[in-house]
């Protein structure tokens, strides 16, 4: 059980109940899986880049990346369908809680020029979604292995009913939003 997971059992579920009023534990809203991916359009031409992709993802997670594929063809893009595209993990459990713990500690901290994340990336239903621009704010990534700098989408589902709930609970985790 990670520090992070232990504070949230401990003490952030009763700050919950009292901050957003609610009547049971169960209605207290929880993270239930953090999903990383990857896509490039520099794969179409070359697809070996999807090896150091999948590489890298699995290094920052600890957990084997999947290969994502086209859903349908785009004649412009010389993009047919099932060709592969990017990579993507689905994190659940004591590695969602050890990856969201070095997120907050150590890869936000260590981006340059950051003044928090911006609240706009709700979908309504209490999950967030966040964009990195480089991979390199991961202390798995070593500088000196990579070929060329890639960002990543980074989304967060919660169980929260509204982008409020999801929002107090991400906060409450040590989550740093815009002022």
């Amino acid at each position: 059980m990670t520090l992070l997971e232990e504070k949230y059992k401990q003490e952030i579920v009763s700050q919950l109940i009292k901050d957003l009023k609610l009547k049971n534990t169960m209605q207290v809203p929880k993270i239930q899986k953090i999903v990383l991916s990857v896509s490039t359009g520099e794969a179409v031409k070359n697809p070996k880049i999807l090896n150091t992709i999948t590489d890298e993802l699995t290094a920052i997670s600890g957990q084997k990346a999947v290969v994502t594929k086209a859903k349908k063809a785009i004649a412009n893009f010389k993009l047919r369908e099932g060709m592969p595209l990017g990579s993507m993990v689905t994190l659940r459990k004591d590695r969602m809680w050890a990856f969201l713990e070095r997120l907050v500690h150590f890869s936000i901290p260590s981006v340059r020029d950051f003044r928090g994340l911006p609240s706009k990336g709700f979908d309504g239903r209490g999950n967030y979604n966040m964009g990195l621009k480089e991979q390199l704010v991961f202390p798995e990534i070593e500088y000196d292995k990579v070929d060329k700098v890639r960002g990543m989408n980074i989304t967060i589902c919660t169980s929260a009913n509204t982008d409020a709930e999801g929002k107090a609970l991400l906060e409450a985790l040590g989550i740093p939003f815009k002022k």
